[in-house]
């Protein structure tokens, strides 16, 4: 056993034993490149091939780029200048092309002797730097670059004596360009025959995957585009093996824990409750109830994940679950991610419930428990008399934010965990809720951000899923319709107008803003978006479009306003004047956009709508329409027609599927942003793997871990799995103590 670490050695030597302190650097700080491994690993962006030229039509703006193209011409401009000796300073702009669009370099003083000399028209080389926007013409300020002089041994070695036509083109810095991380990578490739393998040599066989050696060198050099095709496949089995494998584990232990079996009794509390309801379930309620109800009766924990269409009714189901626990003599606690939100289920749970929620109070019910909010900001004897409440079995519901997993927290016998919007919650604080039961409680994990089964595969692959996509009967669509406020001035003041006529009509509207407005300005900030041509002016702020419409378009209307920073018991109030009806306009952050429910709100305007995601939107809009009457969601944006965060409005304004949304948004985001919260360690280990893309590698690396962990739950025989397995876990702590 001891020779697995001696075989992996090479991979682990700090790279800079072997390229030199100054690259090392370098690689450390700017790309978080430590080791030979993690090298070998950095896999390339693109390819370019040696006798094609890059298109410049498709430059990212301000990224650092690397493109291959031809000098069409290059001018010396001598300018009149107080810094250069003599007063003349030296220009150099050298236009390169690919055979349609064009691209100037620009130099200046010193830099431009050596430029001058080897940029000669017709001179092809690989160039390196930001690309922007100067004159709205498309420039590269000072770039570095390599010449691509076929002829000479020089520059073929430069470009790092690659064999074939393609050249590797990596994610590089400012600092580094691509050419000369490909440089580092002929040291290091050296060691790629002593990569452990983590496949088993079953699988890798079976499936016909080339070896772990094999695809590191033909990713890095490939001769060939099958070459390249080869490489990520075998790359892209890898991440999504080990982490189904991790998942898998994480599965198979925590079936391995007791639980307490649920049931709930006949004619207990969940029978009282269902009787009250003036409504049936949905058929998809039903189902996702039994499935919850069969997993509660087990002997093993539940752990299930419910996502549900905005509006589906999955508090009722979840509400329903936790009333069954407590008819079993448990306790039930909801976590919710804000207080306004926890206020908010702590409301509605308690109307819903009516008497049968006065435990131990005169007119309660004979079957009633108590219900209990608890929260950070809550006062001394409130609070006190919630923990006193918990940890008696008084209470059989609580439902508070973050303030549930602190250690003063005891309860008497916790049954059932149930975690609301789970994106905003880590496996760690999962886990330290469930610490709190004698035994591991059962736990149900709900979202209203539909999840492709991709994603829920590798997310929250250590949960089985619900799936709600019904909408109780009695809603009403939601009309969704982009407001293009630059192009088309009138149109917003047609928005207002129809703000208006809602409140005329009895109902009430919200006014959504990405930012608050009371912040002390960041002059850097300031300046730098004052030069982003793209973003000319901050984010629209509450307090100022609040203060806007009451003196204009909605004047004589009551407005209020409610964001993140107000004082808890100033929110709470805010928010019940609206539920009441009190109030006709909330002008708002998104701490609406979760659970917040009155039926009354009609009408939603979304102020810049492009600084929002996709998901949030859809999050946002669900706040409407949910009564009798339509709904309406206006996206308000001055981004012009032909760009990206348009096209993104008007993906959201065409359809009102959630599923349909999150691929769109997932196509759009990168990776990093849906896994990295979600899962720790899932975000740094998809360097190739594409959860949309790759649905059938995700949905078979799925089915082979969960065969390999029953037959060999502790990798007793698969060293190189072990090993690859740690590295991924380790990384997976390491941001445990970057985020703690």
């Amino acid at each position: 056993m001891d020779l697995v670490p001696a075989l992996e050695e090479p991979l682990k030597q700090p790279l800079k034993s072997v390229l030199g302190p100054a690259t090392a650097k370098v690689m450390a700080e700017h790309l978080g490149l430590h080791t030979v491994g993690d090298l070998l690993h950095h896999y390339p962006r693109r390819y370019e091939e040696r006798g094609q030229l890059t298109h410049l039509a498709d430059l990212p703006m301000d990224e650092h780029v690397t493109v291959v193209a031809q000098v069409a011409d290059a001018r010396l401009h001598t300018f009149a200048s107080s810094k250069a000796r003599g007063g003349k300073g030296q220009r150099l702009e050298v236009t390169i092309t690919d055979g349609s669009g064009r691209l100037q370099l620009v130099f200046f003083g010193h830099g431009v002797h050596k430029p001058h000399k080897e940029l000669l028209p017709g001179t092809r080389a690989l160039f390196a730097g930001k690309a922007s926007v100067f004159n709205r013409r498309l420039q590269l300020a000072h770039p570095a670059y390599e010449l691509l002089r076929g002829d000479t041994d020089e520059a073929a070695e430069a470009v790092g004596s690659w064999a074939g036509a393609l050249i590797p083109i990596y994610p590089a810095t400012a600092k580094l360009e691509s050419w000369k991380i490909a440089k580092s990578l002929q040291t290091v490739l050296l060691s790629a025959p002593d990569a452990v393998d983590p496949l088993p040599p079953s699988l890798q066989e079976g499936r016909g995957l080339a070896t772990l050696p094999e695809a590191l060198q033909k990713i890095h050099r490939p001769h060939t585009k099958a070459d390249i095709e080869h490489a990520r496949t075998r790359l892209k089995w890898d991440e999504a093996f080990v982490l189904q494998v991790a998942l898998a584990r994480r599965r198979h232990a925590d079936a391995q824990l007791p639980a307490v079996p649920r049931r709930p009794t006949p004619d207990g509390l969940l029978t009282a409750f269902d009787a009250k309801l003036p409504f049936t379930l949905t058929e998809g309620q039903q189902k996702v109830s039994k499935e919850i109800f069969d997993d509660l009766a087990a002997e093993h924990p539940m752990h299930r994940l419910l996502q549900g269409e905005v509006g589906s009714g999955k508090t009722m189901v979840a509400l329903r679950a936790m009333l069954a626990v407590v008819d079993a003599g448990g306790q039930a606690a909801m976590l919710a991610p804000t207080e306004v939100l926890a206020q908010q289920h702590h409301r509605s749970i308690t109307e819903m419930m009516g008497e049968l929620a006065e435990g131990g109070m005169l007119g309660g019910a004979d079957k009633a428990t108590k219900v209990v909010l608890l929260t950070g900001s809550m006062g001394t004897a409130a609070r006190r008399q919630a923990l006193l409440d918990l940890v008696t079995g008084e209470a059989g519901l609580v439902i508070g934010t973050h303030a549930l997993i602190e250690d003063k927290v005891q309860f008497h016998d916790l049954g059932l965990v149930v975690v609301d919007e789970q994106h905003r919650f880590g496996v760690e604080q999962r886990d330290a809720l469930r610490g709190k039961g004698k035994q591991p409680p059962h736990l149900l994990v709900m979202t209203a951000t539909p999840i492709p089964r991709t994603v829920a595969m590798t997310v929250f692959g250590d949960l089985e899923t619900s799936v709600l996509d019904q909408l109780p009967a009695g809603r009403s669509p939601i009309a969704t319709h982009v407001v293009p406020a630059a192009d088309k001035p009138h149109f917003l003041s047609r928005a207002w107008e129809r703000v208006r006529e809602e409140v005329e009509g009895g109902h009430q509207a919200y006014v959504v803003c990405p930012r608050i407005g009371d912040e002390e300005e960041d002059p850097k900030k300031a300046r730098k978006s004052a030069q982003d041509e793209a973003e000319k002016r901050p984010p629209l702020a509450v307090v100022e479009v609040a203060d806007q419409l009451t003196r204009g378009p909605l004047q004589g209307l009551k407005v209020e306003i409610l964001h993140g920073r107000m004082h808890p018991d100033d929110k709470d109030a805010v928010m019940r004047r609206f539920a009441a009806g009190e109030t006709d306009v909330l002008v708002a952050t998104t701490v609406i956009e979760v659970g917040v429910n009155v039926p009354n709100a009609t009408a939603m305007v979304i102020m810049d709508a492009d600084r929002f995601g996709v998901s949030q939107l859809h999050q946002l809009r669900g706040r409407v329409g949910r009564g009798s009457a339509a709904g309406l969601c206006l996206l308000v944006s001055e981004m012009p027609e032909a760009s990206a965060a348009r096209q993104r409005l008007n993906a959201v304004a065409a359809t009102l599927d959630g599923f349909e949304l999150s691929r769109i948004d997932l196509e759009q985001r990168r990776e990093g942003d849906v896994l990295g919260q979600a899962q720790s360690g899932a975000r740094t280990s998809l360097r190739m793997l594409t959860v949309i893309d790759d649905e059938e590698i995700i949905a078979e690396a799925r089915e082979e871990a969960a065969a390999v962990v029953a037959a060999d739950p502790d990798l007793e025989n698969l060293p190189g799995l072990r090993t690859a397995l740690d590295a991924l876990l380790d990384e997976e702590r390491e941001q445990y103590l970057d985020k703690g």
